[in-house]
């Protein structure tokens, strides 16, 4: 008997007794997928007479598209500014254990080093989409090694460089590559730094500002070129003045070009941020707000030393320092647990929570007609949460890769 299915015979799954995120409301309605793809139900019904051949009950639970990580230093012991041999298995056993954090995609960062672990860890790990085997890689964010010593934080001094012999040349003998490069971080005060955000850009490679002293006029400056992220707003960079708000001062700059948004990193881990800024960021430009953890090795991993790039950390609780001072150096929290902070926070909705981890990293990436919205056509990662936003389960390509135990 002949299928009724004209377009595909690829099996249809129906996600039924949900509350969808989609336009940034909560909507009770079912979600059907095929081929990794979330269908338009009026067209499956009324132009293929198509029909589920399986049904996935929510109980009830919110589904909302599958996190965004894009700064994310390692966890679980793997640390990916080390140049081992084989870098892309630390890769994947992060990429597996992230499921459990709703985590669908990520970019690996890479912190400031020297030459030489760029050159041996960038060709190892491609860009590649998520499934049971773990979250896409979104490409690698670089951050560092063209930063102000001044706002170092937890990077090295010693292997932080400068734009000498004309910006794209320093950039490429640092790196080696640019391939499987998603985004790089510098401090647009650097000399010769205006033309190396142009020249990212137009390559598709988003800049973000951080480690930084840059006065707000640079700062817009970098935007003009074509920098769209700043790195962990508030750390690593001048304190908010009242007479030069520096790189803050972005969220709410009348220079910044009409129709461009400015996004901003938020580490909402309770202890890189006072609930107090991250109340004031959100309210000041809610729609450039991205949660990101800044996770390092340790993430995952009881208390101790442990290390970050070619720096020795020690975890004391939920703190990660330089060991021997009171630097923080990445955190150690996940992604779910800081939707959660970041709702407790700032008070926000929980719709907003949620599109600060899927929909505005999407958005940054240019990467929102695939990821980050349950809109018809984009991909099928989504995340199944209770009311208190805990992670039931983690759907990649509309397949469950990772489920709460009962």
């Amino acid at each position: 008997m002949p299928s009724n299915k004209s377009v595909s015979d690829a099996p249809i799954t129906q996600f039924i007794n949900c509350r969808i995120l989609r336009e940034s409301r909560l909507q009770r309605e079912d979600l059907w997928v095929r081929s990794g793809s979330i269908l338009d139900p009026e067209k499956l019904f009324f132009d293929e007479q198509g029909y589920a051949d399986d049904r996935v009950d929510c109980e009830g639970s919110i589904v909302a598209p599958g996190f965004i990580d894009v700064q994310i230093n390692g966890g679980y012991g793997v640390d990916f500014s080390e140049a081992s041999e084989d870098v892309s298995a630390g890769v994947s056993l992060v990429s597996k254990k992230i499921l459990q954090h709703g985590v669908t995609s990520f970019c690996p960062t890479l912190v400031t080093s020297p030459a030489a672990v760029y050159h041996k860890v960038l060709p190892q790990v491609k860009v590649h989409n998520g499934g049971a085997h773990g979250a896409g890689v979104l490409g690698f964010h670089l951050e560092g090694p063209f930063i102000s010593a001044e706002k170092k934080g937890a990077h090295p001094e010693r292997f932080l460089r400068t734009f000498q012999a004309g910006g794209m040349d320093d950039l490429m003998e640092a790196y080696g590559s640019l391939d499987n490069v998603a985004m790089v971080t510098l401090a647009p005060e650097l000399p010769g730094s205006q033309s190396v955000v142009r020249e990212l850009c137009r390559r598709g490679i988003t800049v973000s500002l951080g480690h930084s002293v840059a006065n707000l006029s640079q700062a817009e400056e970098a935007v003009h070129q074509g920098a769209s992220f700043i790195t962990h707003l508030f750390n690593a960079m001048l304190p908010f003045h009242h007479r030069d708000p520096g790189i803050v001062g972005l969220l709410t700059s009348d220079r910044v070009p009409l129709g461009r948004t400015v996004f901003y990193g938020m580490i909402a881990d309770g202890i890189h941020t006072n609930p107090a800024a991250l109340r004031i960021a959100h309210r000041a430009h809610p729609k450039g707000l991205v949660l990101v953890t800044d996770a390092i090795a340790a993430m995952g991993l009881p208390p101790g030393r442990r290390t970050l790039g070619q720096q020795v950390i020690e975890i004391q609780g939920l703190h990660a320092y330089v060991a021997g001072t009171k630097t923080l150096c990445g955190s150690i929290a996940t992604m779910d647990m800081c939707v959660r902070h970041f709702k407790h926070a700032s008070g926000c909705s929980v719709e907003e929570a949620l599109e600060a981890a899927s929909l505005h990293p999407a958005q940054l990436l240019g990467l929102d007609h695939k990821k980050g919205t349950l809109h018809y056509g984009s991909d099928a990662d989504l995340v199944l949460l209770d009311d208190d936003l805990n992670l039931k389960a983690t759907f990649i390509n509309g397949e469950e890769v990772w489920r709460q135990a009962p």
